[in-house]
């Protein structure tokens, strides 16, 4: 039997490389909307960040997600974000 290959994805956050199924998307949409995918599965645009406040939190000091989708991100984005994230865990 083969092993399957892992697929591995960067955090935004903290900047380590982990498995995809540990990490959450944020997505930007078609439309512009940048949300949360807790699930995988929303078209558009994707970054990833780990499930924790705290890497969220690097990634908004950093503007990652504003230079991986090339846009500004408002304030109130981040907040709806930061309280998914918190009723999640």
């Amino acid at each position: 039997m083969q092993t399957r290959k892992v697929p591995l994805r960067m955090c935004s956050g903290c900047g380590e490389m982990k498995p995809k199924k540990e990490l959450i998307r944020v997505v930007k949409s078609p439309e512009g909307v940048i949300s949360l995918d807790t699930v995988g599965k929303k078209p558009g645009r994707g970054a990833y960040v780990c499930n924790n406040i705290e890497c969220l939190k690097k990634a908004r000091k950093t503007r990652r997600f504003e230079r991986s989708f090339s846009c500004q991100i408002p304030e109130e984005v981040y907040n709806r974000m930061e309280e998914e994230l918190e009723k999640g865990e």
